[in-house]
């Protein structure tokens, strides 16, 4: 499971506070099993909250190979193993 960004974190708490206060001032209750149930309500419609927000799309450095390939340790090149098995001198050379 990903770790929640400080959005999903932000939107979250400031839902659970402000439903919180909303849900007790709209149904005025003053029981200790009101004031729970408004309590878990506001934590559940924050996690709800938290999860919706999308998160950040990660950048990915470097792309991922093939299964059985060898990878090189700069980016965007082949390592030399593989580019003379592949030019066409080579090939040429060695019939």
């Amino acid at each position: 499971m990903p770790r929640p960004t400080a959005a999903q974190l932000f939107y979250g708490s400031v839902t659970v506070v402000c439903s919180t206060l909303a849900m007790l001032l709209l149904f005025r209750t003053g029981s200790g099993i009101g004031i729970a149930a408004v309590c878990t309500a506001a934590l559940a419609l924050g996690l709800a909250v938290s999860v919706t927000v999308p998160a950040k799309p990660r950048r990915h450095t470097a792309r991922a190979a093939r299964p059985g390939t060898p990878v090189s340790a700069h980016r965007g090149t082949v390592p030399a193993a593989r580019e003379e098995s592949r030019s066409p001198v080579s090939a040429q050379s060695s019939r």
